[in-house]
């Protein structure tokens, strides 16, 4: 039961700490699109999410009006496309993230993700086909967004798709490059991936899921900032104690989204994802909340520390809050959309190997990060290779989505607009790991992977 305190605190944080709902994603089942016709396949895959998606957007404008909490995307994942068309004849499988984009953009949806392969052990047919095809599905497309898993903890490292996977970055940087090679901000390359994730460009709909599912991201990072703002200058234990708190606040808001979601829909409640996702805007950013706890600036020594806290103490408050969490959960550290950070990386005092040590104890990993057009693609493989290898060392998600972006160098800087944000250019270490990227085969999974 809310209390009038309860309300009148919701409202602040709605309008004075960017307090919204990041996402609605419904993840749809299209196992049964499949077939060997592609044309045939691809109707099919329109039709159903067109016909099962249909009130997704409308749904979510009534819930935030008549709730007055924004709810600022819909979205769609559907079951990974390499599985949907492995009985196809034809290789162009571009046609169907085409038909992806026309079923997004009838529905209303602002991206569907799902174009995507689990290759931690090897690449079937359709896996290497749905990898050959990614630079020309996602330069020819808006909406769809792509994800490959390339690692698991019990599996190991699959460094051959690895090494495929710098080169295809580096391609879709190409061909992109007219819009600053946006194509690569729509694509990452994952250990563990979650299979309820929520939010783009990773969400995919799992082989263990429903037909259908409502699984909702909240936000929040200015509501936690404000928190800690307001208790002042109290010990390490207390600020873990108000984060926890208000992660269960902002948690039992999106909870109550879901619920509302899923019976309106006719469709089941999937998972809340407790994940503070940043934007650009002033006063959303989660550096600034290690900010307010003392560092003088996100990157600096301490920076390491004080994420564990704030992740940590954001899972224990959320879990409280809703009984079925899931997702990737915690905090985001996207450099591009998030103020803080990007303030830290113009003036050198975030470094791409300091971001890599945030990842061990974050939610994800490098995120939407822009680097040298020159970078090689053994480099971008080596960049992903050590991201992915602390994933599975450590039994958690982690992930690459850097963008090589084409004719632009270290000072530079890209504009995507909106939640995109701005990405300076961060400089890398280019000494050379092509050797060891040739060698390709697995790195065996790690002991503590023996469980059973």
């Amino acid at each position: 039961m809310l209390n009038s305190g309860d309300i009148l605190e919701t409202i602040k944080m709605i309008d004075e700490e960017n307090l919204d709902i990041r996402t609605i994603t419904m993840g749809i089942n299209l196992l049964d699109c499949a077939g060997e016709d592609i044309d045939r396949v691809c109707r099919k895959i329109y039709d159903k999410i067109t016909k099962t998606a249909e009130k997704l957007v409308l749904t979510g404008h009534e819930l935030s009006r008549e709730y007055g909490i924004p709810i600022i995307n819909q979205r769609i994942a559907v079951t990974p496309i390499a599985e949907v068309a492995a009985a196809c004849e034809s290789a162009d499988y571009a046609k169907i993230a085409r038909a992806l984009d026309r079923a997004a953009e009838s529905i209303g949806v602002n991206f569907i993700g799902g174009y995507s392969a689990l290759v931690h052990k090897g690449e079937t047919r359709s896996d290497k086909r749905l990898l050959d095809s990614i630079p020309e599905a996602l330069s020819t497309t808006s909406r769809v967004c792509s994800s490959v898993n390339v690692a698991t903890t019990r599996a190991g490292i699959n460094m051959d798709s690895i090494a495929k996977m710098g080169q295809i970055i580096k391609n879709l940087s190409i061909i992109t490059k007219d819009r600053d090679s946006f194509g690569c901000a729509k694509l990452v390359v994952f250990a563990n991936a979650p299979e309820d994730n929520p939010f783009m460009a990773g969400a995919f709909h799992g082989s263990g899921e429903p037909e259908s599912v409502i699984n909702v991201g909240i936000s929040g990072p200015g509501v936690v900032r404000a928190a800690l703002s307001k208790a002042g200058d109290c010990d390490l234990t207390a600020v873990s104690e108000i984060i926890k708190r208000t992660a269960f606040k902002i948690t039992r808001i999106g909870q109550l989204i879901a619920g509302e979601a899923s019976d309106r829909l006719g469709v089941p409640f999937g998972i809340v994802d407790l994940s503070l996702a940043p934007t650009p805007a002033v006063g959303d950013s989660v550096a600034h909340i290690l900010e307010e706890m003392g560092l003088e600036s996100v990157g600096a020594y301490g920076t390491t520390a004080a994420l564990a806290l704030l992740n940590d103490a954001v899972k224990k408050g959320g879990v409280m809050a809703s009984s079925h969490v899931g997702g990737l959960s915690g905090a985001f550290i996207p450099v591009s959309e998030d103020s803080g950070m990007i303030d830290a990386a113009r003036t050198g005092v975030l470094k791409m190997e300091k971001l890599e040590a945030m990842t061990a104890v974050c939610s994800v990993g490098l995120d939407m990060i822009a680097i040298p057009g020159e970078t090689p693609a053994d480099v971008i493989s080596a960049i992903i290779a050590d991201e992915i290898a602390i994933g599975v060392v450590n039994n958690k998600t982690t992930a690459v989505r850097v963008i090589p972006v084409h004719g632009k160098t270290v000072g530079d800087e890209v504009s995507y607009g909106g939640l995109w944000g701005t990405a300076p250019v961060m400089p890398i270490n280019m000494s050379s790991p092509a050797r060891f990227i040739s060698r390709g085969g697995r790195i065996p999974a790690p002991i503590h992977s023996q469980k059973n």
